[in-house]
């Protein structure tokens, strides 16, 4: 059995004091892909960020390798890539600077890792270009190359293949596979159709918004935002 890596247990999300879903379960192990569907206004980047600690659930217990996550938050983080709607690439940086910043954060060494996961996504070349000169889907390949840097067991991508060529969905597909081979896991949303041997579908419509949104015994347990 593979490892049991993170676990939704009655989650509930709202935007703007707005339910969006309610009641969720999800089991998330090693290998598993797992694509979040549902209509715009649905809540699937709610979703993601409650699950990244951007945000917090209105109701819900997160565990992390069976671990509430209130006991879990250092080793999740540490565990983690979350990759957003927003690239997250600092405009004043090179590419390569970006990914410097990034590896030393997740402690990487080598600085030729990060010339490696540009070309891998098609940047060969633009390593000392100035962020602010490229395009949106430049942008976006600069954010998908931490994939290429990344050792965390947990990734959680919020539309990844947006901005991005048909070669360069192939090679994402085939990175995202990659990660699932080695006993990762993947989370995310996307508005493309994906084409991922074993992938997992999970549709907030089965989950809908339920009154009143908060229950009379609090909050339960949140992924931690600090």
């Amino acid at each position: 059995m593979a490892e049991l890596l993170l676990r939704l247990e009655q989650l509930s999300c709202e935007r703007d004091e707005r339910p969006l879903f309610s009641g969720l379960d999800l089991s998330l192990h090693g290998g598993d892909l797992v694509q979040v569907l549902g209509p715009n206004g649905s809540g699937k980047t709610t979703l993601l960020r409650a699950l990244a600690g951007v945000s917090e659930p209105a109701r819900g217990r997160l565990f992390w390798r069976d671990e509430p996550m209130s006991r879990a938050r250092w080793a999740y983080r540490q565990a983690l890539l979350y990759i957003g709607h927003s690239p997250g690439v600092k405009a004043a940086l090179t590419p390569l600077e970006n990914l410097d910043w990034y590896r030393a954060l997740s402690g990487g060494s080598q600085r030729d890792e990060g010339r490696a996961a540009l070309a891998q996504v098609g940047l060969e070349g633009y390593e000392d270009i100035p962020c602010f000169q490229l395009s949106a889907g430049q942008l976006r390949r600069v954010a998908l190359a931490r994939l290429y840097l990344s050792t965390a067991p947990l990734w959680i991508l919020d539309e990844p293949f947006t901005a991005i060529d048909q070669s360069g969905v192939a090679a994402l597909e085939e990175r995202l596979q990659a990660q699932a081979a080695a006993g990762g896991a993947v989370i995310l949303t996307s508005h493309q159709e994906v084409r991922l041997p074993g992938l997992r579908r999970l549709n907030l419509r089965d989950y809908p918004p339920v009154d009143p949104f908060i229950d009379e015994a609090g909050e339960g347990d949140h992924v931690p935002t600090s």
